[in-house]
């Protein structure tokens, strides 16, 4: 019960200490300094400037009765929120206090990161080695896990604790992710003295839209445009309009396909209005399958059943550090760690499921040595 309570009481201090992408020095300190004082190796890399990170990502080992070696994952940073994040415990939930974030996403996971670390010294070395690697960067484009050299790991596999939903959940399937950048620019006019010499930028933006195909494309691809602006003051003809949309699919053949036609939709909407366009397209991530029969999957599926709980196969259509690392040949699986509501105000997350899961790394250690 100590321990519990030392892991929850550490779980709403993280919490507390902002770590926005971009400025995770903070809760980098945090961490390793934590880890340092019980006498756990922690290295930091060099992420921090190609990742635009606030630190690098922190690399933590504990030695085990075998040669052999496994790796956990999980990120420091969290979305923006405009206000300091207070934690209550209500019922046995973390939420926040106010209306901002809570930072479960992934600070759950951090924490039951440095938990399994220090109860590997307590109670002697685990039966594998254990790789701790604390990312940065994550949520906006995976930057510190597509830095982070994988060929340095010691480990022939890990697991991303990373995904809000229950318990169980093993996600065996990613999308790939294209990000769309549209800059139109027209010609301004006067719109009430001279509106013909104009040509809207923004007019063109809208009939872009208007042509795509968006949202469910099927139960593999989705599409989305989430930001339009643009103009100057409602007298003047728009000149300039940015548009950001986005193209994701299980199948990469279908997200290179959903993604010409979005850009298809954007040159002829500027040609058609007069206007001109530049259009980048950036792949955030590219998608995964592993097989319920991988060695790591196995693993992960024996490790939950030691702990009492159905391994259940799910695919899923957001991203994790798992697409960075497997697009690098780091083979790894992303599951579940029963947070809700990530990025919302209503995020929370059940005390109790951040003692389960650190439990279930624990049996995932003990699976790793048994193969």
């Amino acid at each position: 019960m100590e321990a519990d309570e030392r892991i929850l009481r550490r779980f709403a201090r993280l919490c507390e200490i902002p770590s926005p992408t971009g400025s995770e020095r903070a809760v980098a300190d945090a961490v390793a300094g934590e880890l340092r004082e019980a006498g756990v190796a922690v290295e930091e890399d060099g992420a921090a400037g190609p990742a635009r990170a606030g630190a690098g990502n922190l690399i933590a080992r504990v030695p085990g009765a075998s040669d052999r070696w496994i790796a956990f994952f999980s990120h420091l940073d969290t979305v923006p929120h405009s206000a300091p994040i207070e934690v209550e415990l209500s019922d046995g939930v973390f939420r926040s206090r106010g209306e901002t974030i809570l930072g479960a996403d992934n600070k759950a996971a951090v924490t039951v990161l440095v938990e399994l670390a220090l109860r590997a010294l307590e109670q002697g070395p685990p039966p594998v080695g254990l790789e701790l690697v604390f990312t940065v960067a994550e949520e906006d484009g995976l930057r510190g896990a597509k830095e982070l050299d994988v060929s340095a790991l010691r480990s022939a596999y890990g697991y991303v604790l990373d995904h809000a939903s229950p318990i169980g959940e093993v996600i065996t399937a990613a999308p790939t992710y294209n990000r769309i950048v549209a800059e139109f620019e027209g010609k301004e006019a006067h719109a009430g003295i001279r509106p013909e010499d104009g040509h809207s930028a923004i007019a063109a933006a809208a009939a872009a839209v208007a042509a795509m195909e968006l949202g469910r494309l099927d139960e593999e691809t989705t599409a989305n445009v989430g930001v339009i602006e643009g103009g100057s003051a409602s007298n003047i003809v728009p000149g300039r309009c940015r548009l950001e949309a986005e193209a994701r699919s299980l199948d990469e053949g279908k997200a290179e396909r959903t993604t010409a036609a979005m850009v298809d939709a954007l040159t002829w909407a500027a040609s058609e209005g007069g206007c001109d366009v530049d259009v980048d397209v950036i792949e955030m991530f590219r998608g995964y399958r592993l097989s319920w029969s991988a060695e790591s999957v196995r693993v992960a599926r024996a490790g939950l059943e030691r702990c009492g709980v159905e391994p259940r196969q799910v695919a899923t259509g957001g991203g994790s550090d798992a697409n960075a690392l497997l697009d690098q040949g780091f083979e790894c699986v992303l599951l579940a760690n029963g947070t809700e509501a990530n990025h919302t105000p209503q995020e929370s997350v059940a005390a109790e499921r951040i003692v389960k899961m650190l439990e279930v790394c624990e049996a995932i250690a003990r699976e790793a040595a048994a193969r």
